[in-house]
C-alpha cells in the first residue's frame, strides 16, 4: 500500500534573530562571563547562518532564567506554532480537523502534558476520538524518525489521514549559567520552528501529486550516548554537542546510509537526492563528503540553514519543501542525525512514474560517487 504526501508546511515564531545582532547580544552577555568568548566569535559569522526566530523576543535572553519560566514560555510559543504549521498543512492537503484521524507530535525542547496536539484540539477542530501519537526524546533526528512513524500508521490503516507536527524551540535553551564550548555553538545556530505534513493512501494534489514515502529505517550506533542530547537540571535543558560530530558523520554515515538505500531496494545510482538535516555548516560539508557528492549538491540544506538556523527536529521538513517547491524529481532519501547517537532515513519519491510502476530518475546523487 503506498502513502502519499497530500500536504506539507512550515510556521516560525514571530520574533525575528539576525546573525549579527545575535552576535552583538552574545558578546554583550557571554562575553564578560567566557573568557574564550572572542576566539569563538568567528563562529557567528562563517556559521552559514544569516538569521533565525525565536518564541520570546529578544530582551527575554538578557537575563537568566528558571526551568519553569522556560517550560512556560514554551507552552506558550508553541501552542500558537503548532496550531499555525498544522492548519496550513491540512489547508494545503484541502481537509480540515475532522478528517484527521492520527496526529503524531515530535518535540524534545519543552515538556507539554496534556501535550500540543491536546491543548490545540478545540482550535483545530481535531475529532474527540482522534489517535495521538506523541514522540519525545528524538532531537534533531525526530523530523525524519516522526515521519516514519506517521508513514507506518498511514499505510497499516488504509483510508486514514495522518498529520504529523515536528516542533521544536531550541532557543529557549539558551544559558548564561554553564558556559561549555556546546553552549556557544548552540547560540551560534539554534533557531525555533514547525513543520508538519498530512499523509495518506490517495494520491495528492497539484504540485504534492505522485509523492510517495517509503520505509523509515534507523541506525544506532553503539557506546555514542555522550556525543549529543540534552542535560538536564534546575536550570532547563544543557545541550550536549561534541565536538566529535561532523567527524563522527563523515567517517561512519556513509555506510549507515549504504545499509538505509539496501532495506529501501534502491541502487545507490538510481538515487537522485539526499534530504538532508542540515546541522551546521561543518555537518553539511562532512555529510557531502561522506556520500561522495560534489561540493556544494546539498544547496536546500544550506539555504535551510542560512534562512532558519537550526530548529532541530522541523528542519529537515523545511529542506523537504524547499526541495518540493523548487521542482525537483526522483527517488530521494531524507536524512538526519539525532541523539542516541542515530541517524534516520525515510525514502521519497516525487514525480511521474513508468508504467512499471518505478519512478522515472536521473540518478544524479549516485553518480557523484567516486
Amino acid at each position: 500500500m503506498k502513502v502519499f504526501l497530500n500536504g506539507i508546511a512550515t510556521a516560525v515564531p514571530p520574533y525575528i534573530l539576525p546573525q549579527n545582532l545575535v552576535l552583538e547580544a552574545a558578546r554583550r552577555i557571554l562575553g564578560p562571563k567566557y573568557e574564550y568568548f572572542e576566539r569563538m566569535a568567528d563562529s557567528f559569522i562563517n556559521a552559514g547562518v544569516d538569521m533565525r526566530y525565536s518564541m520570546a523576543p529578544p530582551d527575554w535572553f538578557e537575563y537568566e532564567k528558571s526551568w519553569s519560566a522556560r517550560n512556560s514560555q514554551y507552552l506558550t510559543g508553541a501552542k500558537a506554532l503548532y496550531f499555525e504549521a498544522a492548519q496550513k498543512a491540512m489547508d494545503h492537503a484541502g481537509l480540515t480537523g475532522k478528517d484527521i484521524d492520527i496526529v503524531v507530535t515530535v518535540s524534545s525542547t519543552g515538556i507539554a502534558t496534556p501535550t500540543l496536539e491536546a491543548l490545540t484540539w478545540k482550535e483545530l477542530g481535531f475529532r474527540n476520538d482522534v489517535r495521538r501519537v506523541p514522540i519525545f526524546g528524538l532531537g534533531c533526528a525526530g523530523g525524519v524518525t516522526g515521519l516514519a512513524v506517521a508513514t507506518s500508521l498511514a499505510r497499516s490503516r488504509p483510508g486514514t489521514n495522518v498529520l504529523i507536527v515536528a516542533l521544536e524551540a531550541c532557543t529557549l535553551s539558551f544559558r548564561t549559567d554553564r558556559l561549555e564550548k556546546a553552549d556557544i555553538i548552540a547560540t551560534v545556530l539554534f533557531g525555533d520552528g514547525a513543520g508538519a505534513a498530512v499523509l495518506s493512501c490517495r494520491p495528492g494534489k497539484g504540485e504534492l501529486q505522485d509523492i510517495t514515502l517509503g520505509e523509515g529505517h534507523e541506525h544506532l550506533w553503539a557506546d555514542t550516548l555522550d556525543i549529543m542530547g540534552w542535560q538536564v537540571d534546575d536550570t532547563g535543558l544543557g545541550v550536549i554537542f561534541d565536538r566529535s560530530i561532523p567527524d563522527f558523520a563523515g567517517d561512519f554515515f556513509s555506510r549507515a546510509a549504504a545499509e538505509a538505500l539496501e532495506k529501501a531496494g534502491i541502487e545507490r545510482d538510481e538515487l537522485d537526492r539526499y534530504v538532508c538535516h542540515p546541522g551546521g555548516r561543518k555537518v553539511v560539508e562532512a555529510l557531502e563528503s561522506a556520500l561522495r557528492l560534489a561540493p556544494g549538491s546539498l544547496d536546500a540544506e544550506r539555504e535551510t540553514l542560512k534562512e532558519y538556523g537550526n530548529m532541530s527536529a522541523p528542519t529537515v521538513l523545511f529542506v523537504l519543501k524547499k526541495v518540493i517547491e523548487n521542482g525537483e524529481k526522483g527517488r530521494m532519501l531524507m536524512t538526519a542525525l539525532g541523539p542516541g547517537f542515530t541517524a534516520s532515513f525515510l525514502p521519497i519519491t516525487v514525480g511521474v512514474e513508468t508504467p512499471d510502476g518505478v519512478a522515472k530518475t536521473t540518478g544524479r546523487a549516485g553518480r557523484q560517487y567516486a
